[in-house]
């Protein structure tokens, strides 16, 4: 396993469920191989002790930020098609109209409908074995995002809430996941489970720019700073005087606030250039893939990014058609944008959601709901590109090589950001790992 932060084991402070407070943790900041690798790569710049201001430097910090990696999540809200998407099965009864067409890695073939993707498999790894066993649209979307089935006496974190507890730092000002969600079935908004309110999600439900953050137009700028300055100078006399976890936690807090009114432009697309706003293009996914760039670019953790309505029980061919070439056209510009910037080496773009659809095809020319043999992809951060791991049969109604469990692929997208699946944990005196029990990372996709 390749691993930006050293494994922990388990993590043996207790957590109450039921208040669900924050993990509060020594290394949360930075981790000790992170900081010597940080200074390792800063080396030539401090040749001695008196140069270490230079690592304050704006340029140095932007490029140590570049080497965390972060997640940006592509929900296919409502379950795309295998067939018409990473797994295609042309010229049997279940395969449907569309051709499979070759990709830039030999012997890798997907869909005709992604002929940008297939220019850029060298980026991705697609696991065609899911077999995931749910098939309902709330419990699949709670299992694929929490790696496990519910438990009546926990409530489990999703993963972006663990990634933004393994790899958020609590001095951050941005936030540490952020779910670009405004319309799609079920309008799931995650979930940050025994992890508490620290770690859920800036949920976007109207709107791309988060509401109630931006300074009021009746207080000028100059008005705002003095107002933050006095604040921060009270707040410095009070704590010299009386330090207390309440008063931290409160300070933190409003410091977080600030840093979120700060963060308002990152939301801003009209800040990019027209050029870069035109490769994502002007639908709604488009733009959204856009801020999840520049939110990652940031240092965000977690951003997860829904394009909904792919729940096609009807017309499936035509629904893909147009779904496919949006996903299609976004995906590409996101992993060029990312790969341009230097970040896609560091960032992992999944493209998921709650199940496939049905071999059959239905009277009103559609696919069903499907959970037993179905495809997701993983490109970038911790990725072996250029992989088509596991196998579904000839027509795509079972898998018959590498079968892979929703926690199985947890464990696999943990394991690619270096985060170990097995660390635990501890509710009261019950141990819970990152990944569900008995799951195993997919070594074979992986860098």
């Amino acid at each position: 396993m390749h691993a930006d932060h050293e494994p922990r084991g388990t993590d043996t402070r207790p957590l109450d469920a039921a208040t669900a407070p924050p993990i509060t943790r020594p290394d949360a900041g930075i981790s000790r191989r992170r900081l010597l690798s940080a200074v390792g790569a800063a080396a030539p710049l401090v040749a001695d002790m008196s140069a270490i201001g230079m690592l304050r430097s704006p340029a140095l910090a932007a490029e140590l930020r570049k080497q965390e990696r972060r997640v940006i999540l592509l929900w296919l809200a409502g379950g795309a098609s295998q067939f018409e998407t990473w797994d295609p099965k042309p010229g049997v009864k279940t395969g449907g109209p569309f051709r499979a067409i070759p990709t830039d890695v030999p012997g890798i073939h997907i869909s005709e409908l992604l002929p940008g993707l297939a220019t850029r498999m060298q980026h991705t790894a697609i696991i065609r074995s899911l077999n995931t066993k749910i098939a309902d649209h709330g419990t699949a979307a709670e299992l694929m995002e929490c790696g496990r089935r519910n438990d009546p006496s926990v409530r489990f974190p999703d993963i972006g809430a663990i990634v933004a507890r393994e790899l958020g730092r609590l001095e951050s000002t941005v936030p540490d996941y952020v779910s670009l969600y405004t319309s799609t079935e079920g309008r799931r908004k995650g979930t940050s489970g025994f992890l508490g309110a620290r770690y859920s999600p800036m949920f976007l439900s109207e709107s791309m720019t988060p509401p109630n953050i931006l300074r009021l137009e009746t207080i000028t700028d100059v008005d705002h700073r003095d107002r933050a300055a006095l604040r921060d100078a009270l707040a410095r006399r009070f704590t010299a005087e009386s330090r207390s976890l309440a008063v931290d936690s409160h300070l933190s807090a409003y410091q977080r606030v600030q840093g979120m009114m700060a963060s308002a432009d990152l939301f801003d697309i009209g800040r990019e250039p027209e050029s870069v706003r035109a490769r994502y293009g002007t639908t709604q996914f488009g733009e959204q893939c856009l801020i999840a760039r520049r939110l990652v670019e940031a240092g965000v953790p977690f951003v997860k990014v829904a394009r909904a309505w792919w729940d096609s029980h009807g017309q499936n061919f035509e629904t893909h058609q147009e779904l496919c070439a949006d996903l299609d056209h976004c995906m590409s510009a996101l992993l060029d944008d990312l790969r341009t910037r230097g970040l896609l080496e560091h960032t992992l773009v999944i493209t998921l959601g709650e199940f496939g659809r049905t071999p059959g095809i239905n009277a009103s020319l559609g696919r069903d709901h499907f959970a037993s043999a179905w495809s997701c992809s993983l490109s970038g951060a911790g990725v072996r590109g250029g992989v088509a791991y596991g196998k579904t049969d000839k027509e795509g109604h079972t898998v018959v090589e590498g079968e892979a469990s929703a926690g199985d692929l947890f464990a696999t997208i943990l394991a690619s950001l270096g985060i170990d699946p097995g660390h635990e944990y501890m509710l009261g005196s019950r141990p819970v790992p990152l990944a569900d029990f008995g799951s195993e990372p997919i070594t074979e996709v992986l860098a």
